[in-house]
């Protein structure tokens, strides 16, 4: 299974390529691997399944594994699943005609509809629950990429969201449901799960069950388009054919039914889940019946009729017992392959006429008689005609339905089946005499021109339509796979008794004369077609539906929902994003108190807390300083003092932790405090340097009462908390575990780059993306770096450089190589600091030396990436300072992309690494020995780890200040340029339309 699996996912990934290369005759190519797959799948199938399970430990903790198993129902849908996706591929290369190789869209296109296949293989196959969901919500995405593949239409754009919303909103409830029945069993294992549910040694509450077996039908419901979830499948009719031919009749939508089945008979004392099964598949099978004789396109037709299939399909299997199993598989191949091959001809005349309205078509069957019989074929097939192999399971179902009609909702089964297969031999009449009849039904007044079909085009088609008799004739094989599925279900029950055979005469019985009664009635609807659509007026009005059936529109519902959320979306948003970074803080800290404070006052908690003061005389005075500077910045008028005393609080910290013994925190939160005060004093150069007295007077009282709040509400709920702990803290283990397992003796470091380095990687990834957002804000497209160089000869050009010339602009645009620092020609006298320059000259080396000896040495000694990289940062800052933008390039030539890039893919590489070696992702090794004259030298592998993080910061600060340093000052400098020429000489459009763009 786990080579069949990895050929599929291959196949997916290499898809886009393969596509750009070959262009639409790479869907042939991509077919081979569903067909080797499916080949390998009938060697399984002759020598059977027993012991085909595999199992990998993913995350032990949870119990969850990668659990792979086949059976009688997994094979059977596996083989659908590659042998029809085999055909359906090679289709594609003749639909998409016209697609060349440089068209992204067929290229993505390739790679989902072999990922679907992937996907779908990997749900049939799981036996976790956990990896069953993941590929459930894979084939949901994948589903709503296809759907929506023509991007430009707004029907297909809004389909394929209405397909995702309703299919995720089921496959969240089914997770929902998966969990209780996990903690019910105290397993993941599917196979243990329904087998300990089937045999009734499961000890949980009744309740528990019930809800489980609710939650996992309304999930399968909306895979599966029952109602009232069913409107999501006509509108995925968007999409092109080939998806319509797989998605949504051979693979996505039979994820559903195979869910079903797989815990029907775990189910089957569940008096709920029958009453769901029963009704929910009637009501389907009848809505989807009646609407499918409303259409007028092909495919509606045919969507109409798959979802009334589909609940004919959950009333059988979902009933579990093993006779409705065995004939519930029999119908579900059926189905398969008579519906796979329509929707396969709807895309021949769709493509070869232009049309799918049948109010457009005539005499299609004398101009295309191979594509006409292929077509009856499968309708017969449908509609259950002999000779067919939907005779055939619709028989069995039948026979099942009778057996099993002992009580009122078996009753209720069979005839809501009778009903709806009527109305399946009606729509089946409607979309044969609609696509191939000589115009009369409908009254076709000008029929389409029908162009030459490639017999390739029709070939998939035809190979379904010829397996669907053959199968109707001999249905040995068929019965083979079916009969392992029907005796799955015995041995799940503890039945035995002989299961019915599956054949073209059983004799004069009830079930055939039921077929007989279905037929005849049937084909009444279809010559009263005038009378049956007056009906339906009466009934529905237009198409759209009237009163009294339009209040039972279901996507009526689901669109005034959905609008209803959109307008309360809007209210919401306009009563609180109002443009003001005081009133989003003053509702985060609101509701940062408020919460906790609920939740302990509700949980019963103790206000009374053991607290502890202070250690030392010297913690009060830092604290009294703080709370100062604290109430100072809070009266402070100026912007810039403002933030200097904000500064105090966080250097304060600093010192506390010194105080602590905790020299390592404590010289981090010093560089934090530096670089983040470096970057609002930059940012403080666009605002005025005064705050407005209305804006300090407004609302002065709520914010201090929520500030003083907030820092009370987490002194007490730090200390309650610590207070609440009955076990020993983990931590205490981290100097063991640092010294021993990751060969270092700064606990704090290890912790990062070894023990933690799973959050430190996640920590990291949001600071690319923060860096990347801010220099996607500032500088709108790329990240500036270009603008240096055309700013400084801009500059030289208009005589807004002072000294230098044209020369020096050439020299540092060709090959920066001007004098360090480059101020002298950069910046005019007024702006320069000759002391500054000194002694940025005398400490900047220093600082960069510093920062590699913070990055070597912090496995041992208070340091570290993180912090090297603020050091190496402010080393940056410094130069900036003292020469402006351009001895920024100078001193950091490199893209801040691209250190953060590297600094990602670092850690990347030190994670996966160790897996080629026997070990585990983000496993360290120490490496140990003696240089000669050196000595001993110890080296652990975390240390490139940390090398990352320190790329990633550096990155990240140098991105702040190419964003709130640089970029400001080019903006600075295009506006000085453009008012010194004055009206008569006004900076060019281009120059105009970069700086508009740069400001917005």
């Amino acid at each position: 299974m786990l080579p069949a699996l990895t050929v599929l996912t291959l196949n997916a990934v290499l898809a886009p390529f393969l596509f750009r290369w070959l262009g639409r005759r790479s869907f042939y190519a991509l077919a081979v691997a569903p067909a080797g797959v499916f080949v390998w799948l009938l060697t399984v199938a002759v020598r059977g399944t027993e012991g085909m399970e595999l199992s990998f430990p993913w995350i032990p903790e949870l119990g969850v594994s990668l659990a792979l198993r086949m059976d009688p129902l997994s094979l059977m849908l596996s083989m659908l699943v590659t042998g029809i996706g085999a055909l359906v591929l090679a289709y594609c290369a003749q639909y998409f005609l016209k697609a060349n190789r440089t068209a992204v869209g067929h290229a993505m296109f390739a790679g989902q509809l072999t990922a679907f296949a992937a996907a779908m293989f990997l749900l049939v196959t799981a036996d976790d629950l956990m990896i069953l969901f993941i590929a459930w919500e894979a084939t949901t995405v994948l589903s709503y990429l296809m759907i929506g593949f023509s991007r430009t239409r707004l029907t297909a754009r809004r389909a394929a969201l209405q397909a995702l919303i309703v299919t995720t909103a089921g496959g969240l409830s089914m997770l929902v449901g998966f969990l209780i029945l996990a903690s019910a069993a105290g397993t993941m294992r599917i196979s243990s799960i329904v087998e300990r549910l089937a045999a009734g040694t499961v000890d949980a509450p009744e309740g528990f069950i019930v809800a489980a077996a609710v939650l996992v039908f309304v999930g399968a419901a909306s895979k599966s388009a029952l109602v009232p979830s069913h409107f999501w499948l006509p509108g995925a009719m968007a999409a092109p054919t080939p998806v319509s031919a797989y998605l949504h009749a051979a693979a996505m939508v039979k994820a559903g039914i195979y869910l079903v089945a797989r815990f029907a008979p775990a189910f089957l004392h569940v008096d709920a889940w029958l009453w769901l099964v029963v009704l929910g598949g009637v009501a389907t099978m009848l809505l989807g019946g009646y609407r499918a004789l409303r259409q007028f396109d092909l495919k509606l037709i045919l969507a109409y009729g798959t979802v009334s299939q589909l609940g004919f399909l959950t009333l059988v299997v979902g009933l579990g017992k093993p006779e409705f199993l065995h004939a519930g598989a029999a119908l579900l191949m059926g189905h398969a392959l008579f519906k796979a091959t329509l929707f396969l001809v709807v895309g021949i005349i769709d493509q070869c006429t232009g049309t799918r309205d049948i109010r457009q078509l005539a005499g299609l069957a004398r101009r295309a008689p191979i594509l006409f019989a292929t077509a009856l074929v499968a309708a017969a097939s449908m509609a259950g005609v002999p000779f067919t192999l939907g005779f055939v399971a619709k028989e069995s179902v039948l026979e099942a339905l009778l057996h099993g009609a002992t009580d009122p909702l078996g009753v209720v089964a069979l005839i809501g089946a009778v009903l709806g297969s009527i109305l399946t031999v009606a729509y089946s009449g409607r979309f044969v005499l609609g696509a191939f009849g000589d115009g009369r039904f409908f009254k076709v007044t000008e029929a389409r021109v029908v162009r030459r079909i490639a017999p390739s085009f029709a070939a998939p088609a035809i190979v379904l339509a010829v397996l669907t008799v053959v199968f109707g004739v001999f249905p040995a094989p068929i019965e083979a796979l079916v009969h392992g599925v029907g005796e799955t279900g015995q041995a799940l029950l503890g039945e035995h008794g002989k299961l019915p055979h599956l054949a073209i005469w059983h004799g004069f019985t009830t079930a055939l004369l039921l077929s007989a009664l279905c037929l005849g009635v049937g084909a009444a609807l279809i010559l009263g077609r005038a009378r049956v659509s007056r009906v339906q007026d009466a009934l529905g009005g237009s198409l759209e539906g009237d009163p009294p059936l339009r209040r039972l529109d279901a996507e009526r519902l689901y669109r005034q929902s959905v609008g209803a959320l959109d307008d309360f979306a809007i209210w919401l948003t306009g009563r609180t994003q109002r443009g003001s970074v005081g009133f989003y803080v003053s509702i985060i800290l609101a509701v940062a108190v408020s919460a906790p404070l609920v939740a302990y006052v509700a949980g019963g908690g103790s206000f009374g807390l053991r607290l502890h003061l202070a250690d030392s005389a010297a913690q009060i005075v830092i604290v009294v300083v703080v709370g100062i500077a604290a109430l100072a910045a809070v009266k402070a008028d100026k912007r810039f003092l403002a933030v200097l005393l904000v500064s105090v609080v966080g250097y304060g910290m600093a010192v506390i932790y010194a105080l602590q013994g905790a020299p390592d925190l404590a010289l981090t939160q010093v560089l934090v405090e530096t670089v983040v005060t470096v970057a609002m004093v930059l940012a403080l150069r666009v605002l005025p340097a005064r705050m407005e007295p209305a804006w300090q007077s407004r609302h002065k009282l709520i914010r201090a009462v929520l500030g003083v709040a907030f820092g009370t509400g987490m002194v007490f709920l730090a200390a309650a908390a610590m207070n609440a702990r009955e076990s020993l803290p983990v931590s205490l283990e981290f100097p063991r575990l640092a010294y021993d397992g990751g060969g270092g003796a700064n606990i704090v470091n290890v912790t990062l780059v070894d023990i933690r380095a799973w959050d430190t990687f996640g920590e990291v990834s949001v600071l690319a993306i923060a860096a990347t957002g801010v220099a996607s804000l500032i500088f709108v497209s790329g990240r500036g770096d270009q603008q240096l160089h055309a700013g400084f000869s801009s500059q030289v050009a208009s005589g807004a450089v002072q000294r230098g010339g044209a020369h020096d602009a050439d020299r540092f645009s060709e090959a920066p190589r001007s004098p360090w620092i480059t101020a002298g020609h950069t910046l005019d006298s007024g702006s320069r600091s000759i002391m500054l320059e000194v002694v940025v000259r005398i400490v900047f080396h220093t600082l960069i030396i510093v920062s590699v000896y913070l990055l070597v040495a912090g496995h041992n000694a208070p340091g570290g990436g993180f912090a090297a990289g603020l050091m190496a940062g402010l080393a940056l800052a410094v130069r900036y300072f003292a020469g402006g933008r351009y001895e920024l390039y100078e001193a950091m030539p490199i893209s801040a992309g691209t250190m953060l890039g590297s600094g990602l893919g670092i850690i990347a590489l030190s994670a996966i690494v160790p897996l080629f070696f026997g070990g585990e992702v983000l496993q360290a090794a120490i490496v140990q020995g003696t240089v000669p004259l050196l000595g001993g030298y110890k080296f652990t592998t975390s240390t490139i780890f940390d090398i990352g993080v320190f790329l990633i910061v550096v990155g990240l600060v140098s991105d702040v200040l190419r964003s709130f340093g640089s970029r400001l000052d080019w903006l600075a400098g295009r506006q000085q340029i453009s008012s010194d020429r004055g009206p008569d000489n006004a900076v060019t459009e281009a120059e105009a339309a970069e700086t508009k763009g740069a400001q917005a």
